[in-house]
């Protein structure tokens, strides 16, 4: 008898990164997952969709869900979603929260989440939010989570049993990396240029926090770059 068959779902949140990626690693080893991806008219939305269900496949999903989300765009105020407005290089020095941010994003993505959930009866949902070493989004916090898994329960049936998991939030980048090399998670279908969708650029914020990831891990980035800078250390 197949030993999955009998196991709890969980929602997992899939963009085709990297660190989505290594957060289905996790997931998998315990719960059969249910794919979640989102489209929002990011530049890279078609090559994210790709890597999406590649990663899916690689982890044997076999409940996938793709949603997109069209009023990003008409709301705007990102770079991501205003083409009016340049993706900047990346300045991993800088403390300010970059123009990538998509105002209050992840509750879009949560709630998504959550009505499928429970909907599939999956009790988990998992998200590979990094709060450290990202990019400094706000709804990348620790407290984001805790408040919403709140939300949550104050806004399901009273026997749903739902909680949010973000097995990422405290790890730096470069354990990401270890972390999924360890788990043989599938880097090479992944996909993180917020610029370009068929030769990463090297440049963006995403490029940069993932070149520096791979180099502190002492390990090669699995994907091409039309420009690899040795991001310092």
């Amino acid at each position: 008898m197949d030993q999955t068959s009998n196991r709890s779902k969980a929602v997992v949140l899939i963009s085709g990164g990297m660190d989505s990626c290594v957060t289905a690693a996790i997931a998998g080893r315990s719960y059969n997952i249910a794919a979640l991806h989102v489209s929002y008219g990011q530049p890279a939305e078609r090559r994210e969709l790709q890597s999406f269900h590649a990663v899916a496949d690689y982890f044997g999903a076999s409940e996938r869900l793709v949603v997109r989300l069209e009023h990003f765009r008409l709301i705007g105020g990102s770079s991501l979603t205003d083409s009016r407005i340049p993706i900047h290089d990346a300045n991993l020095t800088s403390r300010e929260i970059p123009n990538t941010y998509v105002p209050f994003r992840n509750a879009h993505f949560l709630s998504i989440a959550t009505s499928w959930a429970e909907v599939l009866g999956a009790r988990k949902i998992f998200i590979g939010a990094v709060w450290e070493d990202s990019s400094g989004y706000p709804d990348c916090r620790p407290e984001y989570y805790e408040a919403f898994n709140k939300v949550i329960r104050a806004g399901t049936r009273p026997t749903t049993d739902i909680a949010i998991e973000t097995p990422l939030i405290y790890l730096a980048k470069r354990d990401i990396v270890k972390r999924g090399a360890a788990l043989n998670a599938p880097f090479h279908l992944t996909w993180s240029c917020y610029r370009d969708s068929d030769i990463a650029c090297g440049a963006c914020d995403s490029c940069a926090l993932r070149l520096r990831a791979f180099r502190q891990a002492e390990m090669e980035d699995p994907i091409a770059y039309s420009n690899k800078p040795g991001y310092a250390a």
